[in-house]
């Protein structure tokens, strides 16, 4: 593989970010301007604090709280979002979407001021007014997902509804008696349907962390994350690339969006193992990977885990313990596929002046603490509410202190001037975060709230029971075949949507029929939920990697089966928990930590199958199968499988390095 051409830096951070949003959103993004921009700003800014308020401080009733999120999130996005991708993005709200918010606040302003006679009504039957409010609430909800998420999420949606009235005449298992409208107005929007469980998550759970989220990005702290990959790895074999992997297990796990892992990274990471040597298709892919891995990465694992844990009514700490082994089990293999890679290719590390040095990684190592922090207080037993808190109070903590020590020391300022314009660096820093938190959450409430329309057609019609009764009858005749028609659905339910709607919709649909099988609900769910995740790396449709090869520059398609081929222990290893849960960190501790082994030596073996090659040298054909099988038995929780695939692979190891004793490179 040729280098990349020496006079080409980094794309643009701006062109980079069209041609993500290009990707993610239906529309760009207005570039508002003048008083609308700093009018949006404070709005965004107010939603975000009156969000901290009431889950920290005040609560309020819990139905007026998702609409207030769902309806003013959607005024705000309606202003920031215009209708159709334009060449230049507008700087101004025009008319029309200054009158599409009316309805935005009259829909939240019916919960606030008749919130007795809803309840009251919920046994007698809606007026009116209920259903004006949900009928139109349902079609803002369609045009804030549309604009904000693109068209598939809303398609979706609008399948779904027009399922409630076609029921009758629709042919097997999709068959239902049909729903009246009144009835369909009422169940589709209120607490089973926009404003249930799903959007409950997101007004909660999903908002707070991205903010969290946000307010470590203002503090610099990704800055920090890549520095310390780049010192633990940047000068091994291939070091861009396995920077890439470690940057995505320390800032991914963060972010609530596949996509956007890849903005914040991508830019950096891509240009850099271009250079060393990486082909364009390649350092896509293991940036798009990477980035999808942070979703399904604890503490935080994405918003999609978020929902679990409320589904499945089980502490959110439960979950990430759950979420640990296949994590790293996710990033070993990416690691391993990079080594692989880098060995064929005779691909070196970066040279030493090119990396951060460590006494300057050891002094910033209090930009660690308050991820360091969420995580202690979230194994300490304390909520997921006050973990945040206590990571964004930490947060501005460090931006404060370090504002403060770079006055003092470089622009030679006494102690009051340094301490006034620390504290005014922070309220700028945290007017951005709030802002900027405000600006990533438009996505997730609009497509958790499309979502929730499909969550309420599924509970209306009853489909989900007779596709559950499906399940049942295919696994009567094999039960791997049963998993692998789940797998199939989570994936294709996943296509060209976020990973939290993605998730959202699979287990309304995959899930039940899973539980009547006989999984453990937690198993279940883990398995609908990493497949949805890697709908973002799958073709046809792969929104990380069409995003990922868009920055590079490199085709979509190739970059998409590369992707597969280095995630390829992540499509496996929910079968594996699915015959035994130790992967998931259930049952007792020899039994968990012998599978956690045993499966990683499996990983190792099936990443140099599907690489061709091992140690020093190629393996050939009949090699490559025997690492395959060796792999798959090692990923099998049974005794007889490991001691079998052990063998195999420790035999295949001994061949290897005595037929390629010394460094070889293709």
């Amino acid at each position: 593989m040729a280098d990349a051409p020496a006079a080409k830096g980094p794309p643009a951070a701006e062109a980079v970010n069209t041609a993500v949003d290009d990707m993610e959103f239906a529309s760009a993004r207005r570039d508002l301007a003048g008083w609308q921009s700093l009018g949006w700003r404070a709005a965004a800014s107010a939603f975000v604090l009156w969000h901290m308020w009431i889950l920290l401080v005040d609560p309020v009733d819990p139905t007026v709280g998702r609409a207030v999120h769902v309806f003013l999130g959607a005024a705000l996005g309606f202003a920031l979002f215009a209708p159709h991708a334009s060449g230049t993005p507008e700087r101004r709200v025009p008319w029309y979407d200054w009158l599409l918010m009316i309805p935005c606040i009259l829909v939240p302003a019916h919960y606030i001021l008749d919130a007795d006679g809803i309840e009251m009504r919920s046994f007698m039957g809606p007026n009116w007014q209920d259903l004006a409010a949900g009928a139109v609430g349902i079609l803002l909800v369609l045009e804030f997902a549309r604009r904000t998420a693109g068209m598939v999420m809303p398609l979706i949606a609008v399948v779904f509804i027009a399922y409630c009235f076609i029921g009758p005449w629709m042919p097997g298992i999709l068959f239902h008696r049909g729903v009246e409208w009144q009835a369909a107005v009422v169940e589709l929007f209120g607490n089973n349907g926009v404003l249930g469980t799903i959007v409950q998550v997101s007004a909660s759970f999903i908002i707070l962390f991205v903010t969290f989220a946000a307010f470590l990005q203002a503090s610099r702290a990704g800055d920090y994350f890549n520095d310390l990959a780049l010192a633990l790895v940047g000068r091994a074999r291939g070091g861009p690339a396995k920077v890439t992997v470690i940057s995505g297990i320390l800032f991914g796990t963060i972010s609530g969006s596949a996509v956007a892992n890849v903005v914040a990274s991508g830019a950096f990471t891509i240009p850099m193992m271009r250079r060393v040597g990486y082909d364009r298709a390649t350092a896509a892919a293991v940036e798009a990977t990477s980035s999808t891995g942070g979703q399904i990465t604890p503490p935080v694992m994405g918003a999609g885990a978020f929902i679990m844990a409320e589904v499945l009514g089980r502490p959110y700490t439960e979950i990430a313990l759950a979420g640990l082994i296949p994590a790293l089990l996710f990033y070993l293999a990416n690691y391993i596929h990079c080594d692989l890679n880098a060995r064929k290719a005779g691909i070196r590390g970066l040279a030493r002046e090119e990396l951060p040095r460590w006494v300057d990684i050891a002094r910033r190592a209090y930009m660690a603490a308050p991820l360091v922090l969420l995580i202690a207080v979230l194994l300490s037993g304390y909520s997921p509410f006050r973990a945040a808190a206590i990571g964004i109070l930490a947060t501005l903590a460090i931006m404060l202190g370090t504002s403060l020590a770079h006055r003092m020391m470089m622009q030679k300022q006494g102690a009051g001037a340094a301490v006034a314009g620390a504290v005014l660096d922070m309220l700028r820093a945290i007017e951005a975060a709030l802002s900027g938190s405000a600006k990533e959450v438009m996505q997730l409430i609009a497509v958790c709230a499309a979502a929730g329309i499909v969550a309420g057609v599924i509970g209306l019609t009853g489909v989900g029971g007779r596709f559950a009764g499906m399940l049942l009858d295919i696994a009567g005749t094999s039960s791997f075949l049963a998993m692998a028609f789940a797998m199939v659905v989570a994936i294709i339910l996943g296509m060209g949507v976020p990973t939290t709607a993605a998730y959202a919709i699979a287990a309304a649909v995959v899930a039940p029929g899973l539980i009547r099988y006989g999984l453990d609900p937690l198993v279940a769910h883990m398995f609908i939920f990493y497949f949805a995740v890697l709908s973002a790396i799958t073709p046809p449709v792969a929104l990380a990697s069409f995003a990922a090869a868009s920055m590079a520059g490199a085709d979509m398609w190739r970059t998409s089966v590369i992707a597969v081929k280095l995630g390829l222990a992540t499509f496996i290893v929910p079968f594996m928990f699915w015959l035994s849960p130790a992967l998931l960190a259930q049952g007792e501790l020899p039994v968990i930590l012998q599978a956690f082994a045993t499966a990683s030596f499996g990983v190792f073996l099936l990443a140099c199958s599907t690489e061709g090659w091992m140690l020093n040298g190629r393996l050939n054909p009949v090699l490559r199968l025997a690492c395959f099988a060796a792999g798959l038995m090692l990923m099998v929780p049974e005794s007889w499988t490991d001691l079998a695939g052990l063998a195999i692979g420790l035999a295949i190891l001994l061949w290897q390095h005595r037929t390629y004793p010394g460094e070889q490179a293709a």
